[in-house]
């Protein structure tokens, strides 16, 4: 149950990520979600290409792959989003470092991550225990 709990949780990050990873790779100014350039100002990036890639690949991808590994109850699984809830809280760390806090979706995706690492960590104890992981 737990596993499918962490997968549902990956579903709803990669459902986040995909269209705005997306909406940010053909529109890089920003526009298509409300954001612009000057945003950026204080980061190494001049327009969200680049950011909207990783946001697509690894927090998008990456994190709905897992959730099917999750659903297909795969022993890998708890592994991996153990490495995407990392992944996941050092992206909006830098975010806000970047661009500043300026979304209440900046502290609700990092409380996520820190969910979905702690949630792994303790599927991977209970693997280690032999425990069922359903």
């Amino acid at each position: 149950m737990l596993l499918v709990i962490l997968g549902c949780i990956q579903l709803f990050v990669a459902l986040g990520a995909l269209p705005v990873g997306y909406l940010f790779i053909i529109h890089p100014d920003g526009s298509a979600v409300g954001m612009n350039v000057e945003m950026l100002a204080n980061s190494p990036f001049s327009d969200f290409l680049i950011p909207g890639i990783a946001l697509f690949v690894f927090n998008g991808i990456f994190h709905l792959i897992d959730a099917f590994f999750c659903f297909f109850k795969l022993k890998i699984a708890p592994y991996i989003g153990a490495i995407l809830g990392i992944g996941l809280l050092i992206w909006i760390l830098v975010q806000v470092y970047s661009v500043g806090l300026n979304s209440y979706l900046q502290p609700v995706f990092f409380s996520i991550g820190m969910v979905e690492l702690f949630l792994s960590l303790f599927l991977i104890k209970m693997q280690s225990n032999d425990r069922d992981l359903t």
